[in-house]
């Protein structure tokens, strides 16, 4: 500026300004038509030069003091704009402007001051300059009203703000050039932005946005851009916005001034800081709320009927909408917070939308949308209601149209939907307000099924006036929605669940929601209305979101089947509790639910059954019709329900009505009836009037006529009945939703639920020429009903954090998006189609998989894999292959989540890989797997596979039935082996392996590489599938193949290092495959299986085992099942190889393993093939010889394990040598235990396990002490040495008892007390087990078994001898020990005198001989006791079995054994009873036989014992206290009476002795029996009277001894009677009596001869006492004849020595 220039207009600040622009409008002036103007300048520009700054001046202009000096320095500027001549306006515009931007203008301008302020004055000329339509002025003007209402220091209030609008308005509607338009609406939409940031901060004080006048083009205008018209407006824009703010920084010193001056100006008292400007704060927000409401109700204005193709008006409306729109995405909390500003939204800009849905004019439509997609993003939580109307109007209802939509209206829906999508909170938000909300529309629910409408296209056969172009681009566009959806509630889920997997995808899906919520809400630092408005949300668990969506689906079912059968649904809604079964409570559900058809509401409440019509009734009666008019009376009435057809339920019906409206209004008619009438008439002349099918109307004296003397015989009067028909005819009565119009599913649906089916229908069907009219009333009515919805609960705005609302949205939209995305795939062959639709099933598998929705997530995941065809590899295309590779990414994405699924995925690798080796021309594995494949055809196949890909025909059977291929549920391609293959199969089938050279192997086997990262669920899951589906690879009749075996290998091989605890649940799977796998018929397969379980088995053992663990014995277990289930051979025979190496390779890491080796070895020992036996006991011998001490290196009680494994094998029939070498290994183990050869740690051997062990073998329930310390080892192996020892091979036997007794004498030292208890009952007791069975058996024979022949006892009487030989070595060694078991040892010894053998008796009394010889004089009273005791019992249990068994004879007839018979002296035969038959006789014969074996038997048997009973007597009777003695004569006196008894059977001796002499064998010994007892007796008796005289009297011994005597005279005397007594009497049969009889007394002779010894040696006294009883008896034997000449001497020197001299002394 030059310096003449600097000094115009003076120092102040308005000077510099305000000169050179005054002295530019003279300059431009003409003189004569602008004088006043150019004296108004100079007079202004002298003031200039008088004025100083005066930063205290209040005035409207900045350092002028004087409010008349501002005045004249401003009036020129008005006076120039006035002028109407462009050269004048434009300096003195573009000094305005500078003014307005340097803030040197400060004032509040109100148009309500009178007079009209001075800057108000200004702003109204430029506004009014606009007329002048120039170009270049009209910029001028925007600009300057621009930087008017930018200024923080210029407060444009009211009118005048509303006339800045209205000039940026006009000049927009009025501009010709393309530039100032966009200029304009730019200049709008930045007042806008500029007045509502003010609102929302309540100050002039704040930051805004500026506008992209690009945005603002979106929907209209773009035909106005010229070249850089765009970036001229965005220029201009930016200059006003930045120009001031530039002034504002360098200004920044003045600012507080001229902010006081600005408070000063203020009417407002705002000088404290701490109360702020609350009449600003009313006065911005004010202006603020009358901007909105002039703006919604310039967008309500409609083209009049006159001109109905109103542009202008068009292009205002559009224009209005736009600038909603930057309000609403610029809108901040105040919006949702102010009670005032809400209701402005609802009341007004509802309305706007309301009105304008009914616009055809696409533009609309879209802005109408986007202002939507504002409230829905930033207002949802306090727009419940609004939105729930708005969604289904705006966006379902275009939607749902799929016939016949509008291209770009469908498309700018769709584009709403991808937007709204996006962000996952909305469709969250929308679904739990709505959707589980019982009086809200379903709007996901709608929405997802109107995209798979849109997706699926127009149903067949229907018509459409779609074309195909635009249908694809439908269906692509609501494929790729529907992904969005799913795709959105995925990221939302995450967020909630924080899922660490998806950590960094999670960072880029929150940054693209950050993003669209920016782009939605138009401004950076807009926030999602939820985290913007939390008062208004209010937190809902899930469990009651499913209480509410469980009632609401339940109440849509009854409301259903209401419309369907009424009754039927009102029961089901009673018996479900949704409404009470009153009829009140179901007059109101009839009169108050949404949904329900009115015409089935009409015809139920006509019903003549007593419930229905109680409803009807509580129905009428729940109206009030106080005050009504008749005929607004019946319309109200009539609004809810469509009366029936049938005359009988009308006349039910308003005959009720006539009854309630009478009540209300009682003085309206003379009765009820006249009512009734009435009603009636008026229902006939409204059908008459407004039905089309009636010709000929009724007249207003038609309708009077019909209804006189209706009441009570009196006319109604005439101006009453025809104010009536005119309100009939003018007006139809009904219904409040006219379901007249037929309407689509869909629409109805809507609009029973939202309860406005008639407004909305008008709503819509209204044109532009009719935008209010006779619709006015009903969209008030919707406004009404907005205000009646605030109330309820509905209005309630919920908030869910919680992932589980998912379930209930998949539930909702899986299906849909299911069919859209199979079908969309199925049927196109687009590659952004069939991504989008793979896309959506990788988002839903992801979604139903974390949500574990097993049902769900296998429906995605089959789909997929079904859509890869490699089931059918021949019909491939790129979008299959795409389908594998999206498998392949939901395995690698989603696999902790897929539990059962893995099964479908894993059969998809399988299939790409059988696929992938036929193109790679290697044969397949059934070649290496059938056994049945010769070298020749081997070869063919590789040949065939080598050219597959260079020929087009094949003829190899393998590759034509994978040609042919399969359905996918098959177990493995090309299962259809029938049928041709044509050369174009061929050659799509090589071209298609092609398309699979896309997916290599690293893909493919990422997959199990990539296990290692799943949890430890699925992993299990994982291995799970993959197990099944290598079981149904292995078990294909046609084409067994490994792949899935081999990956088995490999995922376990990658997992090893888990956690013990996850690979013991891996490994048990696993194990269960392979025994599974390992038994399967086809031997290859379980070959290779086992080989595989080596291979995996080596490398486990690679890993050290700590001990205690139990995992190496795990691993190994299934060699030892397979190894004892398996029918194989070659299989047992593999097994016991791969254990061989296994162990020998890696022996230092077997641990616990090695129980599971002797197991499978001892199965092996127990193979009835004898190679395998022979190969297992070679790999234990190299065990025990080689590798003893790393068997019980981590566990002891695998020493068991061993010692059963050696055992089995002493038991092998194959080999003896076999067999003796396992003894003499388990002699070494004895050792080795004895030397304390277990290194285990001490405290392993007292394990549970291991003293369970020794408690189960313990038969008298002993306990071990801590003493010994390895006794469970020596249990086991000392039982089975105790076992072997009734083998049948006596090598073994005598090797087995050797080598038992040797290490119970070698090592019995380290056993304690109670040990050897145990040893003694489960070790050696059953050695000789075959006592007790002998002893059982013998005791009791039934008659059955008399002629069965028992199995010989593997025990002969060399065996007995040695054992029991080395019995009592070993008891008389350790005799202090094992002194408790003296009385078993004994009863066993004494049990072998039952042996029949005469070995095994003799064997026991040698043993019990040198037992009680060898402990001689350590026996105590007690234990001498025990021993007789045991013989005792011994002997008196034989009795009862043989005295059962004798009694058999006195059921058997022996020939001539009837008769009476008596004996002859001369040998003859016996004749025979003819009656008998042949047979007979011989059985009786055989079992008198048994008998007599068996009578021989039992008296050698009770001879012996007495035998050893006087032998031990006599030997150490010097040591025999009289409790011992008296058990001694308890033997002797139980044998005499018993072989006495026997004696005494005279019948039974006859008969046996007839059958000996038939039989031709010996009588039973019984006279020596009886003989041997009584001389035993005797002679005890006899030396207890003479050499233990006070043991005699103690006992008795004396009367005994006397007693026992006489007892054999009278035998003898009766023996010898038998022929004098007895007469000659008929003889039967011819017996030998004479010299049986001489024989008897012959046998007697000795006994008698020693009876008479022993009473001649008594003492005389004594002999004095019992001379009375024995004389008569020596008598008699003085006279019976003798057959022996002893008893004759003996009886004289008795006589001569007792009688004698008892009678020479009398």
């Amino acid at each position: 500026m030059s310096s003449g220039s600097q000094t115009l207009g003076g120092q102040s600040r308005c000077g510099w300004l305000l000169g050179p622009s005054l002295d530019k409008i003279i300059k431009n002036a003409a003189w004569r038509k602008h004088s006043h103007i150019v004296t108004a300048c100079k007079s202004a520009l002298d003031k200039l030069e008088t004025l100083a700054d005066d930063p205290s001046s209040s005035t409207p202009l900045y350092g002028v003091s004087s409010l008349s000096d501002a005045e004249s320095l401003i009036l020129p500027l008005i006076l120039a704009i006035d002028s109407s001549s462009s050269k004048v306006v434009e300096p003195a515009l573009d000094c305005s402007y500078r003014l307005f931007s340097l803030r040197l203008i400060r004032c509040e301008i109100d148009s309500s001051e009178q007079p009209p302020s001075l800057i108000f004055r200004l702003i109204d000329s430029i506004c009014k300059c606009g007329s002048l339509g120039e170009e270049v002025v009209e910029l001028a003007i925007l600009k300057t009203l621009l930087s008017a209402v930018r200024s923080c220091t210029v407060f444009i209030r009211a009118d005048c703000l509303n006339q800045i609008v209205k000039t940026c308005y006009n000049i927009y509607l009025g501009g010709v050039n393309g530039t100032n338009q966009i200029c304009a609406k730019s200049v709008l939409a930045q007042m806008m932005a500029i007045i509502f940031a003010r609102v929302e901060g309540d100050s002039m004080l704040v930051t805004f946005k500026t506008v992209s006048v690009t945005e603002l083009l979106e929907f209209n205008d773009r035909n106005l851009n010229e070249g850089s018209s765009i970036q001229f407006a965005q220029n201009l824009i930016n200059e006003v916005v930045f120009t001031n703010v530039v002034e504002v920084s360098q200004n920044a010193n003045p600012l507080p001034e001229l902010h006081d001056a600005n408070e000063k100006a203020d009417p407002s008292d705002a000088e404290s800081a701490d109360k702020g400007d609350f009449s600003s704060y009313t006065k911005i927000r004010d202006d603020g709320v009358m901007v909105f409401k002039n703006l919604c109700k310039l967008s309500m204005k409609f083209s009049s009927q006159e001109q109905p193709d109103d542009q202008i008006l068009l292009r205002g409306k559009m224009l209005s909408l736009e600038l909603l729109k930057v309000i609403m995405e610029t809108g901040g909390p105040i919006w949702r917070t102010n009670e005032r500003f809400l209701n402005v939204i609802k009341q007004f800009l509802c309305l706007s939308l309301l009105k304008n849905s009914a616009l055809s004019v696409m533009s609309v439509f879209q802005l109408l949308c986007s202002i939507f997609q504002s409230l829905l993003l930033k207002y949802r939580s306090v727009l419940k209601s609004e939105i729930g109307i708005f969604f289904p109007m705006l966006i379902l209802r275009v939607l749902e149209n799929v016939l016949q939509p509008s291209f770009i209206q469908k498309m700018a829906i769709l584009n709403l939907l991808d937007k709204i999508s996006e962000d996952s909170q909305i469709m969250i938000d929308i679904f739990v307000n709505y959707d589980c909300d019982v009086d809200s529309p379903n709007i996901f629910e709608r929405t997802v099924n109107g995209l798979l409408k849109t997706a699926l296209g127009p149903p067949p056969g229907s018509t459409t006036t779609l074309s195909p172009v635009h249908d694809l681009t439908f269906r692509l566009e609501s494929v790729k929605c529907l992904v969005i959806i799913i795709k959105s509630m995925g990221v939302w889920m995450d967020q909630q669940l924080r899922i660490g997997e998806f950590g960094v995808q999670k960072t880029s899906d929150n940054d693209s929601v950050v993003e669209s919520n920016t782009s939605l809400g138009g401004d950076e630092g807009s926030l999602p209305d939820f985290e913007l408005h939390q008062e208004a949300i209010s937190e809902h668990s899930t469990a009651t979101l499913e209480q509410r969506r469980a009632y609401k689906l339940e109440l849509q079912k009854g409301i259903s089947l209401f419309n369907r059968k009424p009754s039927k649904g009102i029961e089901f809604l009673i018996s479900n509790k949704k409404i009470d079964g009153t009829p009140e409570a179901v007059a109101l559900f009839l009169k108050n639910t949404s949904g329900l058809n009115e015409t089935v509401i009409g015809d139920y409440l006509g019903e003549r059954d007593d419930f229905s019509l109680k409803v009807m009734h509580a129905y009428v009666d729940s109206f009030n019709f106080d005050g009504m008019d008749f005929g607004e009376a019946i319309r109200f009435f009539l609004r809810g329900f469509r009366l029936p057809g049938e005359a009988q339920k009308i006349d039910r019906i308003m005959e009720k009505f006539a009854e309630r409206y009478c009540k209300c209004n009682p003085s309206s008619f003379t009765s009820a009836d006249t009512a009734y009438v009435l009603a009636y008439s008026v229902i006939m002349l409204n059908t008459d009037a407004h039905n089309s099918m009636v010709k000929d109307k009724m007249s207003k004296a038609d309708f009077i006529r019909n209804n006189r003397g209706i009441d009570d015989g009196k006319d109604l009067p005439e101006e009453y009945l025809g104010a009536l028909y005119d309100q009939i005819v003018k007006n139809e009565i009904k219904m409040k939703a006219d379901t007249s119009v037929p309407q689509s599913k869909q629409t109805n649906s809507v609009n029973r639920l939202l309860g406005l089916d008639g407004i909305l229908n008008l709503v819509w069907k209204q044109t532009e020429e009719k935008p209010l009219g006779a619709n006015g009333a009903l969209i008030r009515h919707i406004q009404d009903q907005f205000k009646a919805k605030a109330g309820k609960s509905e209005s309630t705005y919920y908030a869910v954090a919680d992932a589980a609302i998912l379930r209930f949205m998949v539930e909702v939209c899986w299906g849909p998006m299911l069919a859209a995305f199979s079908v969309t795939l199925d049927q196109s062959d687009d590659r952004a189609a069939t991504n989008h639709c793979l896309q959506g099933f990788r988002h839903a598998v992801h979604v139903t998989a974390v949500m574990g929705m097993q049902t769900q997530r296998d429906a995605f995941v089959t789909t997929v894999a079904k859509f890869t065809y490699l089931h059918c590899a021949a019909d491939m295309k790129q979008k299959n292959v795409d389908a594998v590779k999206a498998t392949i990414a939901i395995a690698i994405e989603d696999g902790n989540y897929l539990q059962d699924a893995w099964e479908h995925i894993l059969t998809t690798l399988s299939r790409f890989e059988h696929l992938q080796l036929l193109g790679e021309g290697a044969p397949s594995d059934a070649s290496f797997l059938s056994g049945s494949n010769i070298e020749t055809e081997d070869k063919s196949v590789r040949s065939s596979f080598t050219s597959l890909k260079k020929k087009g025909t094949l003829q190899n059977p393998t590759v034509m039935a994978v040609v042919r291929g399969s359905s996918y549920d098959s177990t493995s391609l090309g299962v259809n082996t029938s049928g041709l293959v044509t050369p174009e199969q061929i050659n799509s089938f090589i071209s298609n392996l092609n398309l699979l050279e896309q997916i290599g192997n690293f893909e493919l086997n990422h997959i199990f590489a990539h296990s290692q990262r799943l949890n430890s669920e699925a992993i299990v899951a994982f291995v799970k599938a993959l197990c099944k589906v290598s079981m149904s690879e292995l078990q294909s009749p046609t084409d067994p193949r490994v792949f899935s075996l081999t990956k088995i290998v490999e995922v376990a091989h990658y997992n090893m290092n888990r956690i013990r605890l996850v690979w013991s649940r891996i490994w048990n799977v696993l194990s269960d495959f392979f025994v599974s796998v390992g038994l399967s018929e086809n031997l290859s397969v379980a070959i290779f299986v086992m080989d595989s379980l080596r291979q995996l088995s080596m490398k486990f053992l690679e890993r050290e085992e700590l001990a205690n663990y139990n995992f190496q014995n795990e691993f190994l277990r299934p060699f030892v099942i397979v190894m004892q289930k398996s029918n194989s051979v070659e299989i047992r025979e593999l097994i016991v190889r791969c254990l061989s190496q296994m162990i020998l390779s890696r022996v230092d890491n077997v641990k616990s393993g090695w129980k599971s080796v002797f197991m499978a070895l001892t199965a092996a020992a127990a193979d009835e093939r004898k190679n395998i036996v022979l190969l297992a006991f070679e790999t234990m011998e190299k065990i025990v010889r080689e590798y003893f001490p790393y068997i019980t290196e981590t566990e002891t009680v695998t020493f068991t394990d061993c010692v059963r494994c050696l055992i089995t094998f002493t038991k092998s029939r194959f080999n003896s040598d076999v067999s003796l070498n396992a003894i003499a290994f388990l002699r070494f183990c004895a050792v080795k235990l004895a030397e304390g050869g277990l290194i285990c740690n001490r405290e392993n051997a007292d394990d549970d396990s291991s003293i369970q062990v020794v408690k189960e073998a313990a038969a008298d329930g002993q306990t071990l002490t801590d003493k010994d310390e390895h006794a469970s080892y020596w249990i086991p192996l000392l039982s089975g040495l105790s076992s072997l020892t009734s083998d049948p091979r006596l090598a073994i036997r005598k090797s087995a008892l050797e080598v038992l007794f040797n290490i119970l004498k070698d090592h019995g030292h380290l056993f304690s007390r109670s040990f050897w208890i145990t040893i003694i009952n489960s070790v050696i007791f059953p050695v000789f087990k075959f006592v007790s069975d002998k002893k059982e058996n013998n005791d009791q024979s039934p008659p059955a078994s008399i002629f069965s022949h028992p199995e010989p006892s593997t025990w002969d009487s060399e065996t007995s001898s040695v054992a029991t030989r080395c019995l009592i070595d070993l008891f008389v060694n350790f005799f202090p020990v094992m002194r408790a078991q003296l009385t078993e040892v004994v009863s066993l010894l004494a049990g072998l005198f039952r042996n029949p053998s005469q070995g095994s008796a003799s064997t026991g009394v040698t043993a019990l001989m040198r037992l009680v010889g060898d402990l001689g004089g350590m026996l105590t009273e007690d234990e001498w006791s025990c021993i007789f005791l045991s013989l005792k019992e011994t002997s008196a249990s034989m009795l009862p079995g043989f005295l059962k068994l004798i009694r058999i004879m006195d059921r058997i007839e022996m020939p001539n054994v009837a008769q009476s018979y008596s004996y002859s002296y001369d040998d003859g035969e016996t004749s025979t009873d003819n009656g008998t038959t042949e047979n007979y006789e011989d059985d009786n014969l055989q079992t008198a036989g048994y008998i007599v074996s068996r009578m021989k038997t039992h008296i050698s048997m009770q001879l012996l014992i007495m035998q050893v009973t006087t032998d031990l007597y006599n030997m150490h009777q010097h040591l025999l206290k009289a409790s011992s003695v008296k058990i001694v004569l308890e033997i002797f006196s139980q044998t005499m009476s018993h072989a006495h008894q026997l004696s005494s059977e005279t019948a039974l001796h006859l008969k046996l002795q007839r059958a000996c002499s038939i039989l031709e064998i010996s009588d039973p010994p019984v006279v020596h029996f009886e003989n041997e007892s009584y001389q035993n007796i005797l002679n005890l008796l006899h030396h207890l009277l003479t050499s233990i005289p006070s043991l005699s009297d103690e006992m008795g011994i004396e009367a005994r001894l006397f007693s026992i005597c006489e007892e054999i005279i009278e035998m003898y005397l009766k023996c010898s009677r038998l022929e004098e007594v007895k007469p000659v009497a008929v003889v039967h049969w011819i017996l030998p009596l004479n010299s049986e009889v001489k024989e008897e007394l012959g046998a007697r002779t000795s006994l008698l001869v020693s009876a008479l010894r022993v009473l001649s040696e008594v003492d005389k006294d004594c002999f004095r006492k019992y001379a009375s009883r024995l004389f008569p008896l020596l008598v008699e034997l003085v006279r019976c004849e003798h057959s022996s000449r002893e008893v004759q001497p003996v009886l004289s020197n008795l006589f001569q020595t007792c009688i004698g001299p008892m009678i020479i002394k009398v």
